[in-house]
């Protein structure tokens, strides 16, 4: 069975990732959830569901972190961390990837159910 763990910002990321590094790690990185309790990224809305169905997918022993990369106006900060992390480098939420590996999902990517399939499963 995988663990699913919820993380705020780039330092949480970065700790539990190192924490956990002996193991397979997936992260998902999403817009902050407001007080209506939904992302304010509408993509990052779409891909909740079909992620946390795939989840059971993830291979025995795997990590999914899921990252909260913060307001709308810390992430269209060309310069925010997540952006010019040498290891992430992302570009767009949500964003799915296999930690330290080349896969990765990008906003509709991670509502296509058969994708996020694929990228769990390796195949």
């Amino acid at each position: 069975m995988a663990t699913v763990i919820d993380v705020n910002g780039f330092d949480d990321y970065q700790s539990t990732a190192a924490k956990h590094n002996d193991k397979t790690i997936f992260a998902l990185f999403t817009g902050s959830v407001g007080e209506n309790g939904e992302s304010w990224c509408p993509d990052c809305v779409d891909a909740h569901p079909v992620i946390e169905k795939n989840v059971t997918n993830l291979p025995d022993g795997a990590i999914l972190i899921r990252c909260s990369v913060g307001d709308r106006t810390f992430w269209k900060d060309q310069k925010n961390v997540f952006r010019t992390n040498p290891d992430l480098r992302l570009k767009c939420v949500p964003t799915l990837m296999k930690v330290g590996k080349p896969q990765r999902l990008e906003e509709g990517q991670c509502a296509d159910a058969d994708l996020v399939e694929m990228l769990f499963t390796g195949q």
